[in-house]
C-alpha cells in the first residue's frame, strides 16, 4: 500500500525510478505492468530505510542466518591467495545488512568511502552508523589522506573494501553499454584492483521474504596487456554486465533514482513537463 501511495505521488525521483526500470526490463513490460513494478520497487526502498534503524540491534547469528549467499567461492579463492577484495556493488537491496554478512565471513571490518554530506553533522551521523555496523569509513573527499591513497595502502596489504559504483557522481568516468544503453561509471574501483592487485567481484543485494540475497559473480580481470585505461573501461564493463544480469532477477530491489542513462530522463509528470535531470551521478574513488 505505501509503496502504490508513494509511487502514485509522481515525485521527480520515482519517475526516473519508473524509467530505469523500463530499460532495465528491456521494454517488455506493458505500463500497467510497469507502474506495479515501480510500486514494488518503492516499497524495496522503503524497506531498506526502516531496517536501517533495527539492523545495528541484529547479532551478526542472525545476520549470517538470515542471509542467503549465492557465488561465495568468488570470494574464497582471492582470500586463500592472500590478495585484496573490492566488492563493486550497485544500489539494490540492503547492502548494509550484506555489509554486515562480509563483517563476519573476513572475521574484521572492511573499508568503504562515503561521500560527504552537509552540515557536518549529517555526514558524522552517517559515519557513526556504518561504523556501529563493523565498517571502516573514509570520507570521499576532505579527509587527512585522499581516499584513494588510503584505499590502496588497505588493499596492498589484502584488506578488503565495498564501493557502490553504478552511478557516476563526478564528471568523469568510463563509458559503458548497461542494460545496452551508453552510460558511464566511475572507475576506481577497477583502477584501485590495477593498481593492488586485488580481485574485483562484483555483488547485486536483493531481499527475500524473511532476510537478505547476496549474490557474488566472478572476479572481473583487470591485469593483463595493454594500457591501463583500456583496461579498466573493460573491467567496468565485465562490472555492468555483471550488474545487469543480477538486477534483472530481482529489479524491484534496484533503487536506482537518480538519472545514470544521458537519453533517459524522468517520466514525464501528471502535466507532462519534465524537469531538469541532474547529471548522471554513484560513489566514486
Amino acid at each position: 500500500l505505501g509503496g502504490r501511495w508513494a509511487a502514485g505521488r509522481e515525485g521527480k525521483g520515482v519517475r526516473q525510478l519508473r524509467a530505469n526500470l523500463r530499460v532495465a526490463t528491456g521494454g517488455r513490460l506493458s505500463e500497467p505492468e510497469l507502474a506495479e513494478l515501480t510500486s514494488r520497487a518503492v516499497r524495496s526502498y522503503a524497506r531498506y530505510w526502516q531496517e536501517a534503524f533495527r539492523l545495528p540491534t541484529l547479532s551478526s547469528e542472525r545476520i549470517v542466518a538470515d542471509t542467503e549467499i549465492v557465488g561465495v567461492e568468488h570470494l574464497v579463492r582471492p582470500r586463500n591467495e592472500g590478495r585484496g577484495l573490492i566488492m563493486a556493488l550497485p544500489h539494490s537491496g540492503n547492502w548494509d545488512a550484506a555489509g554486515m554478512w562480509f563483517v563476519d565471513f573476513l572475521g574484521g571490518p572492511f573499508m568503504t568511502v562515503a561521500e560527504r554530506l552537509e552540515p557536518e553533522s549529517l555526514f558524522e551521523r552517517f559515519v557513526a552508523y556504518r561504523e556501529s555496523l563493523g565498517f571502516r569509513v573514509v570520507p570521499l573527499t576532505g579527509g587527512p589522506r585522499p581516499s584513494s591513497e588510503v584505499l590502496r595502502e588497505w588493499l596492498a596489504d589484502a584488506g578488503a573494501t565495498c564501493l557502490l559504483v553504478d552511478r557516476n557522481l563526478g564528471s568523469g568516468g568510463v563509458p559503458v553499454s548497461f542494460f545496452g544503453r551508453p552510460a558511464t561509471l566511475p572507475g576506481g574501483a577497477a583502477l584501485l584492483a590495477a593498481q593492488t592487485g586485488a580481485a574485483l567481484v562484483p555483488v547485486v543485494c536483493s531481499f527475500t521474504e524473511r532476510g537478505w540475497r547476496v549474490m557474488f559473480s566472478p572476479e572481473v580481470p583487470v591485469a593483463g596487456p595493454g594500457r591501463l585505461k583500456d583496461r579498466v573501461t573493460t573491467a567496468m564493463q565485465g562490472v555492468a554486465d555483471a550488474f545487469a544480469g543480477s538486477i534483472a532477477q530481482h529489479p524491484e530491489d534496484w533503487h536506482m533514482l537518480g538519472r545514470i542513462w544521458p537519453d533517459v530522463p524522468p517520466d514525464p509528470g501528471p502535466s507532462g513537463d519534465v524537469p531538469p535531470a541532474p547529471s548522471p551521478g554513484g560513489e566514486a574513488v
